[in-house]
């Protein structure tokens, strides 16, 4: 069998996990999708991060729609859940880091924004678009605010949760959702409208 080439071996991985086509595109937000509003404010653990991440904060361009993923791209989003809620023991920022707020990647232990930075990290090594993957503020039933990981895909918007070993649709998680991540820009944040979109059944989880 012939060998690839480097660039022919990233094209094959890519198509492995995802299928896309014009028609995709151009398909309006599925009903299970986060209705997004206007800009809002940046949470200062996240600004002070794009401070020392510049690069992970940058636009991305045009935003051309999340793309389907594939039986082997949702292996791949569980594996990578699985595997960082179980590596990393939760401790707070202040008990890390002696304040209240500090985003980073996580070493053995950390919150929730660190269990979602490394997910993230880990899923765009394995293929995912950074405009798929969206840090989201929500608010837990009990008042307390907390984050977790959006992935965008034609069939809605797919929640990674440290508080939780599976992969849910946002709509069947408890929460109520703030804001997260602009997809055409990780260092912008917008508003969600429609965050109080839960399923009457999951309330109470």
């Amino acid at each position: 069998m012939a060998r690839m080439t480097g660039a022919k071996a990233i094209f094959v991985a890519m198509t492995a996990l995802f299928v896309s086509s014009s028609a995709a595109l151009t398909a309006p937000a599925s009903p299970l999708s986060m209705a997004t509003g206007p800009v809002t404010s940046q949470p200062i653990g996240h600004y002070e991060f794009c401070q020392t991440h510049r690069a992970e904060c940058a636009p991305n361009g045009r935003d051309t729609g999340a793309a389907k993923v594939t039986s082997f791209g949702w292996q791949t989003i569980r594996a990578v859940n699985d595997a960082v809620n179980n590596a990393i023991l939760p401790m707070t920022d202040k008990e890390l880091f002696g304040k209240d707020e500090h985003w980073a990647y996580p070493d053995g232990a950390g919150d929730c924004e660190d269990y979602v930075l490394l997910k993230r990290r880990k899923l765009i090594e394995n293929g995912f678009s950074p405009a798929d993957l969206l840090i989201t503020v929500v608010r837990k039933p009990d008042g307390e605010g907390h984050a977790v990981l959006t992935v965008r895909t034609t069939e809605g918007d797919f929640v990674l949760d440290n508080l939780e070993r599976d992969v849910r649709l946002w709509t069947e998680t408890p929460y109520r959702y703030l804001k997260r991540q602009a997809s055409f820009n990780p260092g912008r944040w917008v508003s969600i409208e429609n965050g109080d979109a839960v399923m009457v059944s999951s309330v109470g989880k």
